[in-house]
Order: structure tokens, then C-alpha cells, then sequence
């Protein structure tokens, strides 16, 4: 008779399996059946954060992308019509930057030399290519989507859809130009918002500089000021200082006299970042404080105290006045013009000023690091360009689009500022026109380029901005998110408490092409879609209308005014990269072209995104566009997860070798031991991902497997056909009804699960659940398996296993997808694939609580007797003679009925249930010292002494009820609580003890002579089993057995020959070892040991 199921080896190639799985499903094409399946029902709408298409996956996108896929699956097999599209993200500087390095450039001319059209080509090939390869990879995973249907940002529907918002935005008067002084990189020749700088901060050391401002007509007296953007010297306008601090006046040992704040002659700069070496880089020395800087040389002594009110109007010499800049009216390059008919130079600024306080009230200038006075440059910071403009100050903006100082800076022109020589021609330049005080490396994260990693500098340029005065209405929808983690929510509106006006544009080639036309007269016009762009197109259109909205062919239209006629040219910016992703609710459900379809999907259900930056990046634009457009949330519930890091918890890095692709961990590793990784991990805490970890994964993933093998061995070889057998309920034993009951409330509990996201507590469970089926009900059901006759008995056995197998792999089935498929394939002819299943029911009549409470509680006191034999360093072989269980609830009838299970698993032979834990153990209580010497000091002796005649029993009934003692001593009273005195639990003679809030379990770990002969049989056993199965013998074969050895182990088999024989299926023994076809040799307690055995024929 031909088999019920397939024959499963035991050994198993997951990864070999995985691709034969996907074989199957590509060629039954059991996706497309499953989006038939669902279609029309109920929907549940997903959307696809967009993957940047620009390198192949590593393994932190797979975290990402399988709990998506997770989710999706979930809701199939629940019934719901899903959409399944990918996002891939398409624009912007990340794709550039690449593409730069293929072709060798190192700067925005580079490309323009170039030609924008074929670096825009180039462009938008690399995103095709990656695309391409991301849907490989994500196929790998397992990662069911409409590959067909992705959507891309750099697609006509996306980039006119933004169009849309940004003319809602010009409509409502929120778009303008601003000058600012923004991040700006040199390397790439574009600004940085303030969404995109917190994205490249990283510790590095600057060489910063003490320099002297000498004050005018007050000799040899100095300004002393510091700053670790030497650069930004040239462009010095004004010194702010705190008009409420109090200020020294120090004389140095030479007799120059330095001005700066009191706190910071004595401050330990930095000192606890020194010390704890966080936020420190090697090799940098310890800073020192201005009063060791000045002791160096020679000493000092303090004048005068002032305020910073009295040094306010002092006016001082700047260290690059004699540029031409410095002496040009009105600033440079930008023209303050009624500064300029003033005649009003840099030169005339340089004076103390107060510096105020910012938006939220806080003081600009602090004590601290630093000197207290601060060097404003006003075309160099975003919060002195501020100050600038409030005290109507020039403003001198020295750098150009590739960070290299502009003419009228002398030496310094034509190059870069953040170089290394620069600085160094700087700080030379101090030294030798006696500016310069003192010079060192210190520490300090600082803004760079989050793509190219160059240094970024504050420079003034005019960007487009929308004006964000309706970010209230924004905070309005953010409440109606439900954010997991919840405090996902203050972080997010806490960004939007404090975000300046959101800077869209971008001095570069590859992305959206703002649709901003600019007019002669000043005027701008946002234009809406390409029908209006045709509409008032006098130019160009022709050749542009079959391209898409991008750079060049985007830049040769030109269009008329509707109002004043006048003709104007394009901006030739493009778009912040995120208005790409934040309009996809809309450009990828139809919004424009198909409403109802829009409204059917929107708002999406779910969106799954990393967390660190995207409260700025990805969440922050969609709440802007949606808010905009609809006034509504652009998403239901958003699960965010944190970062991936190595198996040390170190950041993975190329440079560092630590990095996974994930194509390596997915052939090496495999795609469902990841997949079980990343969906047991809390998302709100960074993932350690490696090797190492996956190796601990995968022996839960075999233990699933082995059960499933068990299973299928020992069906097939009884002829088990769940369809044929009837079985009354009279049949199943209550570990039956327990591993059943417990399946069924495991059902419950991972949907629940799975609606809340919370699929790390399903794991949580599942890791139980599974321990519990292969480690208790198989193991302790095996003899039902393993006798000769197919009674009912151990058909309710095969019946009870196969089903909680079943509904166990349709469980995990949207974890696991690849593993589950293959067990259901082979265990149910329900459907074609175990994905084209129904989630299970659960049935509470299905559920017995008496039962589970029952069986655990019998697990619960076995685990604790296990972990005192581990304590007491004695194998589970070794037998031992008594178990002493306390419970507080009566527990007799449950140990009763039960009294064999925990014998045979703890390998004892009596149990005694015990009234009072003084049979078991005593107490000794002791004072914690560290807590209450410092409470009570003098008095320790005599609290001591009085802990010691107590009654230690009386005093832990009263910690227990109290969670504290009340000792009175004469005429003293103490309180003293928990956490202020150490409990000893002191065991009984010969016992070993251990507990939980349950129980209290002792074991008697005294091993007399019979114990220890069994010992040895149990160990023996155990050998002969392994040699079954090295010698590749059945599970049901009879063997015979010899065996050479000391006289002991001897005694110990003819001791306990029957059930020796019985457990190892040995039907005679022999003394000649080398008569039989298979040998091992071995130590038992450090005796050589020799024993053979040959299938009975």
C-alpha cells in the first residue's frame, strides 16, 4: 500500500527547500490565484513605503519588507481583497551621487559639462536596473506583491500629482522664495533641509581656535572668543554675548586683559564625554579649561567681575578686516540696500551685541563650552543670520556652490573651506597677525552630506519654500494615527511643534521638476498638470510632451502669464525627494484620475516604516500632503520598527566588514530563519542580526521540522489517514485535550496578535507553544506511537498530532511561508497551498481551562526541578529519590493524577507535597548594607543584632504581607523595606531548592549506591540509541548488543536488565564485541567503555 504522505527526511536543506517552494508557486502561479480568491471581498488597504531603487537590498530593508509581507498574508488568509503594490523610490541625490561615482565626477560642473540629458538617462537606468533587481530579492524573501503593478516616484502619475498640491499650496499664498542661510554641500551643490541634516550627523574632530577680538581704544584688552568653523572667521559682523551672565575681566601674565563669561574660566569642557568615552575620538586628548590654558602661560588673576550688560555697544577689531569684503557697504554678495545708502560696512558692525533668546524663549548665549561670547557671522548660521536681521546687520556670505570662498577673501579665495589646508592656512594666518590664543581638537557631531558624506557648510542662498502656518491643522490628523509604538505620536507632533517652513527645492538634475515658472516682473506662477502647462505653454511644449516632467525637456517650456501676459522660464530646480514619497496615498490610488477608486483604498490601513528620521522625512510629508489635500490622516495605523544592527550591536558598515547583503544571509542563512528573526524582534528596539544569531533561530525551525518528521515516520509506517479513522471523544487522553486546547487558545491569541501588530508577542507564544508540543506531548506520548497495535488509542494520538500540525503551520504560515508550505502540501489536501487556506477558527468550546492549568502546572514544577538538577550539576539520567513540592493553592489531586509524568521526567521515585516551606527550607535575613547604613548609620549594630534573634519565618511572612519589617528595639522603632535587607533561602540537609510565584520545589540530591547503578544503565541507553542511529537502523529494528567494561558497569546492566532491553530493543546480549556489525567506544564517569550491536535478523 502506497504511503498517506510523502517520506520527509530528516535531515533537511532549508534553502533547498525554499527555492523548490518558490518553483511551485511560480508555476502554479498561486499568488494570482490568491488575489482571484479575494477578490471583491472586503478590502484591506496597504501602502508600500517606497524602497530607494539605487543598491541591491542589505538585510536591513528584509526587516521592513517581511513584516509587510507578514501583515498581507494575514489578511489574505482572513478573506480581505488586497492591492499588494511595491513602491519603488526613484529621485533625488541618493541616485545622483551614485551615478557620479560611475562616472568618475566630482562636481555639479562635472555634469553639467556632461549634459543634464544623459545624466538624467543615466539616472533613471540605474533605478530601472536596481528595481529589477530589488523585486528579485524581494521574491526571494518571499514577499508577495503585484511585481507587475510597482509603482515608481519618477513616474508621470507621481510627479503631476505633486504638481496638484503644490498649486493647492500656491492657491492658498503658501509657497514663496526666501533667502536663507541653510546646510549646504559642496561636493553636491545643493541645500539641505532641516527634515535632511539630522540624517549625516557624525562625531568628527575640528581644530577649533581661542581668538582674540581686539577692542578698540582700549589697549591690549581682548574679546575672547571660540569657534570650531574657523572658516567662518572671514565673515565675522558683530560678538554676541548673554546680557544676564556675569563676565571677568582676567589679566594674562604678559599684561593683556581678555573679557569672556565667569562659569567658563573653571569648566571642564566636555569632561564627562572624555571620561565615559562616548561621543569622544580616539586620540583626542582631554580638552583643558581656559584657567589651565592661561596657567601655561604663566598665570592670570581676575580684575573685575561684570555683566554681559555692561560689555554690550563695545566695539573691536575683526581678524580679516583688511578683506575687501569687509569693506564693502551694504554686505556681500547679497545687498542690503538701505544699508548700503548708509554706507554701513561689515567693519561698522563689529560690535557687541546681546544675543537675545530664540523662538522658545531659551538664551542663544550660555556658559559652558566656549568663552560666553559668541562670533556672529551672519552669512555663515542659520541662528546669526537671524540675529543679523533682527539688529539689521550687513551680511557677508563668503562660499559658492562648491564650498570655495568667492573673491575679495585675499589668500583664501578659490578654495574650499572645509579642507584641511584651508584650515590650516586659517589658524596660520591667526598665529602670525597675533589673533590666535590657543588651538586644539575637540570633538563634536556636525552635519554632513547623509549621501556623498561630505562636510556640509551654512551658506545664504534663495530656496522655495512652502510657508508652514497650518501646521495646526496637520497636529489635528496626527491623533487620529494609531502609532505603534504610541510614543510615536509626541515625537511626531513634537517635530511638527518645532519645524521651520518646509524647503522643496533642490539646486540639482535628477528628480521632480517644480513646477515654478518665474517672470521678470518677480512674479512666479505654479503651474497644476500637464493640461495646464499645454494651456499656457508659448514654447517648447512640442518637444517636451512626449517626455516625462523631468530636466532638461521640462527647462525648454515656456509660458504666458494668465494674468499679466508676461512670458516666463522654469525654475531650474528640482523638488525635495520627500514630496515624492509623501504623495503616494494619492498618486498610486488614483486620486486624480479614478475617485471612487480612491476612496475605496484611502485611507490605507497600514504602513510600515523604520523610525529613527522618518518623524521628519516619510511620516512628515505624508501628513503635510494629506492635510493639504483632504484634511485627512493619510494612513490608519503605522508600525514602526528601529534599526538593524550586527551581532555586538555595532552599526553595519562596509568600511567595517560587519555589513550582510541580503543575498548572502538569505543562501546562507535562509529567508524563513530570517523571517523568524525579524518578526520576533520588539520593533521599537534595534534588531542584532548575524550568524551567529540565525544558528539559534534555525533550532527552533529544525524542532518544528523533527515533529513533523516524527509525525509523517510513524503515520506512514501504520497506515495513519486522518480522513479514515474515527475517533470518540472518549479516546483522547488529557494531554491530548490539553496540546488541543492549548492550539485552539493559540488561535486567539495570534490573531489578536496579527490585528494589533503585535506579531513579536505571537512569536513569544509560538516559541511555547512549539516547545510544548515537541518537548512534552510527542515526548510524552511516544510509547503511544511506538506500540504494535492501531487501536484507538493511538489513532486519537496521530489525530491529535496531525491537527495541532495543521493549525500550528496555518499559523505561522505568513511567518514562515516557505516551511509551512511544505508541511501542508504534504499533511492536507485542503487546498492547493496552505496561502490560499483560511486563517484557523477558534471555537471557545474547544478550550478546556482546567486542563491547560493542569498540564502546565505539571511543566512549571518539572522546569523548576530541571533547572535544580542543572544548579546541582546532576543529569536527568542520574535517577535521585525525593521531590518536595510547596504550593500555596492544593495541588495533591493535580500530582495524583499526574504523580508518573513527573517521575519518568524528573528520573525520581517519590514526590512528597510539603504544608509549610520550613520542610523544605529555612530563612536567613540580612541587612543590605549599601542602602541602610546610610539610613540608619550608628544604629546598624543594633539592627543587626535584632534581625538575628528574630524569628526568620515570623519576618519574611511580614516582608511578604507589608513588603517591609518593623523592628522595635527598647525605645527605637525601624522601617525598614524590601529592597533594604537580603533574604537567604538556607535548604534543608541533602535538598536543593528553587521557585516561582507558584511553587517551591526541593530535591534530594543525595545519589545512593542503587541510584547510582541506574544512573549508569540510563547513560548506556543513551549510547546504544545514538549507535541505532549512526548504524542508520529503524526505529523499530531488534538488535543484539555486547558490550566491554569494568566489573561496576556490568553489575549495573545485569542490575537492571529488563529495562535496559526494553528501551534499546535488544532481543539477546553477547560478551564478543567484535562479533557485531557496529562499535563505539566511550567514557562513563571516566571508565572506557565498549559496546557493539547487529540488527536482529
Amino acid at each position: 500500500m502506497a504511503d498517506k504522505f510523502k517520506k520527509v527526511k530528516n535531515q533537511i536543506d532549508f534553502i533547498e527547500l525554499e527555492h523548490e517552494i518558490l518553483k511551485f508557486w511560480e508555476e502554479n502561479q498561486i499568488f494570482n490565484k490568491l488575489v482571484s480568491k479575494n477578490e471583491g471581498n472586503e478590502p484591506w488597504s496597504f501602502m508600500d513605503g517606497p524602497i530607494t531603487a539605487n543598491n541591491p537590498m542589505g538585510v536591513h530593508h528584509a526587516w521592513g519588507r517581511s513584516l509587510k509581507d507578514i501583515f498581507q498574508r494575514f489578511h489574505a488568509m482572513k478573506g480581505h481583497d488586497l492591492r499588494y503594490q511595491n513602491g519603488f523610490d526613484c529621485q533625488g541625490l541618493w541616485v545622483e551621487v551614485e551615478v557620479e561615482k560611475e562616472l568618475g565626477f566630482k562636481s555639479k560642473k562635472d555634469i553639467e559639462d556632461f549634459g543634464i540629458e544623459k545624466f538624467v538617462n543615466m539616472c533613471k537606468d540605474r533605478v530601472t536596473k536596481f528595481s529589477k533587481i530589488q523585486t528579485e530579492q524581494s521574491k526571494r524573501l518571499g514577499y508577495w506583491m503585484d511585481w507587475d503593478n510597482s509603482y515608481y516616484t519618477m513616474s508621470d502619475e507621481n510627479n503631476y500629482t505633486i504638481w496638484g498640491f503644490l498649486k493647492k499650496l500656491f492657491d492658498e499664498g503658501k509657497i514663496y522664495r526666501g533667502t536663507d542661510v541653510v546646510p549646504w554641500s559642496g561636493r553636491s551643490g545643493t541645500s539641505y533641509s532641516q527634515m535632511e541634516i539630522i540624517e549625516g550627523r557624525k562625531l568628527v574632530a575640528h581644530r577649533s581656535v581661542f581668538v582674540k577680538f581686539p577692542l578698540i581704544d582700549r589697549e591690549n584688552e581682548f574679546l575672547l572668543v571660540w569657534t570650531t568653523t574657523p572658516w567662518t572667521l572671514t565673515s565675522n559682523i558683530a560678538a554676541a554675548v548673554n546680557v544676564n551672565l556675569n563676565y571677568i575681566k582676567l589679566q594674562a601674565s604678559d599684561g593683556s586683559i581678555y573679557y569672556f563669561a565667569e562659569e567658563n574660566l573653571k569648566f571642564a569642557r566636555l569632561d564627562k564625554q572624555f571620561k565615559d568615552k562616548k561621543q569622544w575620538i580616539k586620540g583626542v586628548p582631554k580638552l583643558k579649561t581656559i584657567e589651565q590654558i592661561f596657567n601655561e602661560r604663566g598665570g592670570y588673576k581676575v580684575l573685575e567681575k561684570i555683566k554681559g550688560s555692561e560689555l554690550v555697544g563695545l566695539k573691536y577689531q575683526g581678524p580679516f578686516d583688511q578683506l575687501e569684503v569687509q569693506n564693502i557697504p551694504g554686505g556681500y554678495p547679497f545687498t542690503n540696500e538701505k544699508l548700503e545708502k548708509e554706507g554701513i560696512t561689515a567693519i561698522d558692525c563689529h560690535k557687541v551685541i546681546d544675543g537675545g533668546k530664540d523662538n522658545i524663549g531659551n538664551d542663544i548665549v550660555v556658559a559652558g563650552e566656549g568663552t560666553g561670547i559668541v562670533h556672529m557671522a551672519t552669512g555663515c548660521g542659520a541662528i546669526d543670520n537671524k540675529i543679523g536681521k533682527k539688529n539689521n546687520l550687513v551680511e557677508i556670505a563668503p562660499l559658492n556652490d562648491e564650498a570655495k570662498y568667492l573673491e575679495g577673501f585675499g589668500f583664501l579665495t578659490g578654495k574650499t573651506a572645509t579642507s584641511e589646508s584651508t584650515r590650516d592656512e586659517i589658524i596660520q594666518y591667526l598665529k602670525e597677525n597675533n589673533f590666535l590664543l590657543y588651538q586644539e581638537d575637540y570633538p563634536h557631531v556636525y552635519p554632513h552630506c547623509w549621501r556623498s558624506g561630505d562636510e556640509l557648510v551654512y551658506r545664504s542662498v534663495d530656496e522655495w519654500y512652502i510657508n508652514m502656518d497650518w501646521r495646526d491643522n496637520i497636529k489635528k490628523v496626527v491623533g487620529d494615527i494609531n502609532w505603534i509604538p504610541e510614543w510615536g505620536h509626541d515625537r511626531e507632533m513634537e517635530w511638527l511643534e518645532n519645524m521651520g517652513d518646509w524647503m522643496i527645492s533642490k539646486k540639482r538634475f535628477w528628480g521632480l521638476a517644480l513646477p515654478i515658472w518665474v517672470f521678470e516682473d518677480k512674479s512666479f506662477y505654479v503651474i497644476g498638470s500637464k493640461e495646464e502647462l499645454e494651456e499656457l505653454a508659448v514654447e517648447g511644449f512640442e518637444e517636451f510632451k512626449n517626455h516625462s516632467p523631468h530636466r532638461p525637456w521640462i527647462d525648454k517650456v515656456k509660458i504666458r502669464h494668465p494674468k499679466s501676459g508676461l512670458i516666463g522660464t522654469r525654475i531650474p530646480d528640482v523638488g525635495n525627494p520627500w514630496l515624492d514619497a509623501g504623495i503616494v496615498p494619492y498618486s498610486t490610488l488614483k486620486y486624480n484620475s479614478d475617485k471612487e477608486y480612491w476612496k475605496k483604498w484611502f485611507p490605507p490601513d497600514f504602513v510600515v516604516e523604520c523610525f529613527p528620521g522618518q518623524f521628519r522625512n516619510w511620516f512628515y510629508s505624508l501628513l503635510a500632503m494629506s492635510t493639504m489635500l483632504e484634511k485627512k490622516a493619510p494612513f490608519k495605523t503605522l508600525l514602526g520598527h528601529a534599526l538593524v544592527k550586527d551581532e555586538t550591536g555595532r552599526d553595519m558598515h562596509k568600511s567595517w566588514g560587519n555589513a550582510i547583503w541580503f543575498e548572502d544571509a538569505a543562501e546562507k542563512m535562509g529567508v524563513d530563519v530570517m523571517r523568524w528573526l525579524y518578526a520576533s524582534q520588539n520593533p521599537e528596539h534595534n534588531l542584532l542580526f548575524g550568524y551567529g544569531i540565525a544558528d539559534e533561530v534555525r533550532k527552533k525551525i529544525i524542532t518544528l521540522w523533527n515533529t513533523y518528521y516524527f509525525f509523517v515516520t510513524y503515520a506512514n509506517l501504520d497506515d495513519f489517514d486522518p480522513n479514515k479513522v474515527n475517533v470518540d471523544e472518549s479516546d483522547y487522553t488529557i494531554l491530548d485535550k490539553w496540546i488541543s486546547s492549548k492550539m485552539n487558545e493559540f488561535i486567539n491569541d495570534s490573531k489578536n496578535y496579527y490585528e494589533k501588530f503585535e506579531v513579536y508577542k505571537l512569536m513569544q507564544e509560538s516559541s511555547m507553544i512549539l516547545d510544548h508540543l515537541s518537548n512534552w506531548y510527542v515526548r510524552r506520548n511516544r510509547r503511544r506511537f511506538w506500540k504494535s497495535e492501531n487501536d484507538n488509542d493511538k489513532n486519537a494520538a496521530y489525530l491529535t498530532l496531525y491537527n495541532a500540525l495543521i493549525t500550528y503551520t496555518k499559523i505561522m504560515a505568513p511567518i514562515i511561508p516557505f516551511l509551512s508550505e511544505e508541511i501542508y502540501k504534504n499533511l492536507s489536501n485542503e487546498s492547493e497551498s496552505i496561502h490560499l487556506s483560511s486563517f484557523p477558527k477558534y471555537d471557545k468550546k474547544n478550550t478546556d481551562l482546567t486542563i491547560i492549568k493542569e498540564i502546565d502546572d505539571i511543566i512549571s514544577i518539572v522546569n523548576l526541578s530541571r533547572s535544580v538538577r542543572n544548579k546541582a550539576n546532576i543529569k536527568v539520567r542520574q535517577p535521585l529519590s525525593n521531590l518536595y513540592i510547596f504550593s500555596a493553592d492544593d495541588i495533591s489531586e493535580t500530582i495524583k493524577k499526574n504523580e508518573s509524568q513527573i517521575k519518568e521526567e524528573l528520573n525520581i521515585k517519590e514526590i512528597n507535597i510539603v504544608d509549610n516551606l520550613s520542610s523544605i527550607l529555612s530563612y536567613k535575613i540580612k541587612p543590605n548594607f549599601a542602602l541602610l547604613s546610610e539610613k540608619y548609620g550608628s544604629d546598624m549594630k543594633i539592627i543587626i543584632s535584632s534581625l538575628n534573634q528574630s524569628d526568620q519565618s515570623v519576618l519574611v511572612n511580614q516582608l511578604k504581607r507589608n513588603n517591609k519589617i518593623d523592628l522595635k528595639v527598647a525605645n527605637n522603632k525601624f522601617e525598614i523595606f524590601e529592597d533594604e535587607l537580603i533574604v537567604d533561602e538556607i535548604p534543608n540537609n541533602n535538598l536543593c531548592i528553587n521557585g516561582n510565584r507558584d511553587f517551591k520545589v526541593g530535591l534530594n540530591i543525595n545519589i545512593t549506591h542503587d541510584l547510582k547503578m541506574e544512573g549508569i544503565v540510563r547513560d548506556l541507553i543513551r549510547q546504544v540509541q545514538n549507535l541505532r542511529k549512526k548504524s542508520n537502523l529503524n526505529v523499530s529494528d531488534r538488535i543484539i548488543f555486547a558490550m566491554s567494561t569494568d566489573k561496576k558497569i556490568h553489575e549495573a546492566i545485569l542490575k537492571f536488565k529488563d529495562y535496559f532491553m526494553n528501551e534499546t530493543l535488544t532481543e539477546s546480549l553477547i560478551e564478543d564485541v567484535e562479533e557485531l556489525d557496529f562499535k563505539e567506544n566511550f567514557k562513563i564517569d571516566e571508565t572506557k567503555v565498549t559496546i557493539s550491536i547487529s540488527k536482529k535478523l
